[in-house]
C-alpha cells in the first residue's frame, strides 16, 4: 500500500496549523486565561509555548518523518521495543479520548452556529445553554460534527486534509482579524484589553504553580502535542523540509491566533458586562464562551451579523483541529494493520459516536476528561516522546532535525538535544505531578 504525503509545504504548515488552531484557541484558551489570572496566565503560556511547546514540537516532527509511521509504529520501528510501541500507543489512545469530548463541544459549535441566524439563543444565553448542552440534542449534533470530521478524513492526507485546511486556515484568520479590529474599538474594551494584556505580577505571585500547571496543560493543548498529532503529520514529510523553521511557523501562526481570539474575546465580555463581571462572566467554565459571548452579541448593534461570523470561525477551527485527532488512529490502523483508510476512517468514528456520546449525556464525565484527563493524558504522552528521542535516538534524532535544515538551524540543534534529555521531561513531571497532587486534593 502505497503511503501518502503532502503535496505542497504550504499545505503540510496550514494542516499543522489547522490541528493546533482551533477550540484550543477559540473556546478553551479565554477560558483558561480567566479563571488563572488573566495577563498572568498569557505571560506563562507564551512562555512555555516558546520554552517547551517548539522544542516539543521539533521532537515529534524527528520521530514522525524519521519513521513515516504513526505514534505506535513510529516508536516500535525506531526502537525495535514492544514498551516503545506500548508508549506509542498511548498517543493513539489519547487521540481518541481527546475527540470523544472534543466532538462535543463541535455539535455545540454547530448549534450555535446555525442559531446566530434566528438569535434564539439572545434572549436568554445561560438558560438557552443548559437547554442544549448535554442530552439527546447534544448527542445529535456531536454526531453531526464527526461525520463531517470523517467525511474529510476519508478523503486522505492530499484530497481531504490538505484541501480543506488550505479552505479553512485562511478564511479563519482573515475573520479573526476583522472580529478583533472592530472588538476593540468598542466603548468599554479598555477594561477588557488591561485585564487581558496588563502583567498582574501579584496574582502570579500569589498562584504560580496554580498558573504554570494550567498554562502547560493548554499550551500541549493547544499546539496538538503529546497525542502523536503531529508525529502522524510529519509522517508524511520529505527530506527536503527544515523542520525548526516549519515547527517556528507553526507555533507563531498558532499563538498568534489564541491572541487574537483573546483580542475579541475579552474587549467584548467587557463591553458588555463591565469591569467587575466581565472576567466572572469570562471564567464559567466550559459553557463561557457560549453563554458570555452570546449574552454579548445579543446587546451589540449587529450583534446577529457579528455572531454569524464569529460562530462560523470556530466552526472552521473545530474542524480543522478534530481532523488531526481522527487521523491519528486511523494512520494507526492503515499503517499498523493494513486497514484501508475507509474502513479505518468508518470504524474508528463508530467508536467516538459512542464514547463521545457518553461524555454528550454525561456531564460529570465530560468535565472530568475536558479539563482533568486530557491534559493529564497530554503531559504523560509528550514526557514519553521527550524521553525517545533525548535518550533513545539520541544523535539519530540530531541527524534527522539536521536533514533538511539551514545552517542556523543547524546550530541549536545540539541546545535543542540537551533540553529535550534534560530539563523538559523534568519541568514536565513537575507539572503533572502538581496537577495529580491537586487532583487529589492537596495543595501547594
Amino acid at each position: 500500500m502505497t503511503r501518502e504525503s503532502w503535496r505542497t509545504r504550504v499545505g503540510f504548515i496550514l494542516a499543522a496549523v489547522g490541528s493546533a488552531v482551533g477550540l484550543g484557541n477559540i473556546w478553551r484558551f479565554p477560558w483558561m486565561t480567566a479563571e488563572n489570572g488573566g495577563s498572568a496566565f498569557l505571560a506563562v503560556y507564551l512562555g512555555i509555548i516558546l520554552l517547551v511547546g517548539v522544542p516539543g514540537l521539533l521532537a515529534e516532527f524527528v520521530i514522525g518523518r524519521r519513521s513515516q509511521r504513526n505514534p505506535a509504529g513510529a516508536l516500535f520501528r525506531l526502537s525495535g521495543s514492544k514498551s516503545w510501541g506500548a508508549v506509542g500507543l498511548f498517543g493513539v489512545v489519547t487521540a481518541l479520548a481527546l475527540l470523544s469530548f472534543y466532538s462535543v463541544v463541535g455539535g455545540w459549535i454547530f448549534r450555535y452556529f446555525l442559531a446566530s441566524f434566528t438569535g434564539s439563543y439572545f434572549g436568554s444565553p445561560g438558560a438557552y445553554f443548559e437547554g442544549i448542552n448535554f442530552g439527546v440534542e447534544a448527542l445529535g449534533f456531536h454526531a453531526a460534527f464527526l461525520g463531517v470530521t470523517a467525511f474529510i478524513v476519508l478523503g486522505g492526507v492530499r484530497d481531504g486534509i490538505e484541501k480543506a485546511t488550505k479552505v479553512m486556515m485562511p478564511a479563519i484568520l482573515a475573520l479573526l482579524v476583522a472580529l478583533a479590529g472592530w472588538a476593540i474599538t468598542q466603548p468599554g474594551a479598555d477594561a477588557g484589553l488591561a485585564f487581558y494584556l496588563d502583567f498582574d505580577a501579584a496574582y502570579l505571585r500569589a498562584n504560580l504553580l496554580d498558573v504554570i500547571g494550567a498554562a502547560a496543560g493548554q499550551a500541549l493543548f493547544t499546539l496538538s502535542l503529546g497525542a502523536g498529532t503531529m508525529i502522524t503529520y510529519a509522517s508524511y514529510l520529505g527530506d527536503d523540509r527544515d523542520l525548526a523553521v516549519d515547527g517556528s511557523t507553526i507555533a507563531v501562526l498558532n499563538t498568534g491566533v489564541g491572541v487574537l481570539a483573546g483580542l475579541v474575546v475579552f474587549p467584548l465580555l467587557f463591553t458588555t458586562f463591565g469591569e467587575l463581571t466581565g472576567p466572572a462572566a469570562a471564567g464559567g467554565g466550559p459553557g463561557a464562551l457560549f453563554v458570555s459571548i452570546a449574552g454579548a452579541f445579543a446587546q451589540l448593534p449587529l450583534g446577529g451579523v457579528i455572531a454569524v461570523a464569529f460562530f462560523g470561525v470556530v466552526s472552521l477551527a473545530a474542524l480543522s483541529s478534530s481532523i488531526s485527532m481522527l487521523e491519528i488512529p486511523v494512520a494507526y490502523l492503515v499503517d499498523e494493520h493494513g486497514v484501508s483508510r475507509r474502513t479505518a476512517t468508518l470504524s474508528l468514528a463508530s467508536v467516538i459516536l459512542f464514547t463521545g456520546g457518553a461524555n454528550a449525556l454525561n456531564p460529570a464525565l465530560f468535565d472530568f476528561v475536558a479539563s482533568t484527563l486530557v491534559d493529564l493524558m497530554l503531559t504523560a504522552g509528550l514526557v514519553g516522546f521527550l524521553l525517545f528521542v533525548g535518550w533513545v535516538l539520541g544523535a539519530d534524532a540530531l541527524a534527522e532535525y539536521a536533514t533538511g535544515a539551514g545552517a542556523r538551524s543547524r546550530s541549536v540543534g545540539p541546545a535543542w538535544l540537551w533540553s529535550v534529555r534534560t530539563i523538559l521531561p523534568l519541568f514536565l513531571l513537575g507539572t503533572l505531578a502538581v496537577n495529580l497532587l491537586a487532583l487529589a486534593g492537596v495543595s501547594l
